[in-house]
């Protein structure tokens, strides 16, 4: 039997509020569980989970749904989320690269 991985408990705080308006946008909709299962490609356990703030479920599985009933993760507007994504690839792009393992050993005997 695996052991449960701990969770800081930011993550776990951000996973139940994630997971509450998944639950409110959904019922909002008045969809059930299997509905919104089905849309997502999850069993409905899956989406249970997903409401009740369970960090096993994949972030995707998580993601989609709340993008499906919009739940907004970051921005309620996409093209914000599209530039801050932009803004960080331009700033990775500035960063060194690491050091390829090509050059095989270094000898630093002297």
């Amino acid at each position: 039997m695996s052991q449960k991985r701990p969770h800081s408990p930011y993550a776990v705080d951000a996973a139940r509020l994630l997971g509450a308006r998944v639950r409110l946008a959904r019922r909002e909709r008045r969809w059930s569980q299997q509905e919104l299962a089905s849309r997502v490609g999850v069993t409905p356990r899956t989406v249970y989970k997903i409401e009740h703030g369970d960090l096993s479920v994949g972030l995707g599985a998580a993601f989609e749904a709340a993008a499906l009933l919009g739940v907004p993760l970051f921005y309620a507007e996409r093209s914000r989320l599209t530039a801050d994504l932009d803004r960080l690839d331009a700033r990775t792009a500035l960063l060194p690269r690491p050091i390829s393992s090509e050059l095989g050993q270094v000898n630093d005997d002297f």
